[in-house]
């Protein structure tokens, strides 16, 4: 299993839905110096 997914699962995520809020924030110009915001466990589904 990917680290992601494993990731994901223990933080009680969808791994695909966190991908995709994932590649989209950084799509739409999410700040390197924000990174953090991106993390597995600070991921909160919308």
């Amino acid at each position: 299993m990917n680290p992601t997914a494993s990731l994901s699962k223990l933080n009680s995520i969808d791994p695909q839905a966190y991908l995709t809020a994932t590649f989209i924030a950084i799509f739409n110009g999410h700040k390197q110096s924000r990174i953090d915001e991106l993390l597995p466990w600070k991921y909160a589904a919308t």
